[in-house]
């Protein structure tokens, strides 16, 4: 791994929140229900029917600013946009939206991580995390800002079936100290 970083694959056992989620139960009908009606072969059609709702209700959820497409540049191999910067008082997570290709969005992700952590000087998160996600499935990673270790996790969240852990394991992310067990 470039720019002084490690990474590290493994089982990232995120803490859920464990609060009601008033929405869950609407958002898994309504991305069910609009399936068989769209064809979801571009990276825009997988972002506005299946990564946006999810993303709204985050934020009802979290009260979280996003920012989409945000523009980051810190050398001239750590820029780009980012598809989705949701900030907390807590936490920093980027989102990258892929059409297919989940390995190669990861690295793209980890590389928005690493700029935000080396562009970040105030208020400064232990963590930055992240998810990439073509709509259907959804992986995570997180960057340990103080050690330089990047963590690419083993699991995957799919839409609509695991609609449910993939809310609460967002919504902890940016309403609470996120606890992992790293080790």
């Amino acid at each position: 791994m470039e720019f002084g970083y490690t990474l590290t694959r493994k089982r990232l056992n995120w803490t859920q929140y464990q609060g009601e989620l008033d929405r869950i139960d609407e958002l898994r009908d309504r991305i069910d229900e609009i399936l068989p009606y769209v064809s979801l072969s571009t990276e825009i059609a997988r972002r506005e029917i299946l990564i946006s709702p999810v993303i709204v209700d985050l934020i009802h959820y979290t009260k979280a600013r996003i920012r989409i497409e945000y523009p980051i540049k810190v050398t001239e191999q750590l820029q780009g946009n980012l598809d989705y910067l949701i900030e907390s008082k807590n936490q920093l997570l980027v989102i990258e939206a892929k059409r297919e290709d989940l390995d190669f969005g990861f690295t793209q992700l980890v590389a928005q991580m690493i700029a935000l952590d080396q562009r970040e000087t105030e208020n400064k998160s232990d963590y930055i995390l992240g998810a990439v996600t073509t709509g259907k499935l959804w992986e995570f990673g997180l960057v340990n800002c103080a050690t330089k270790q990047v963590y690419q996790g083993l699991d995957s969240y799919r839409v609509p079936e695991d609609i449910e852990p993939l809310m609460r394991i967002l919504v902890q992310i940016l309403t609470a100290q996120i606890t992992l067990d790293l080790d």
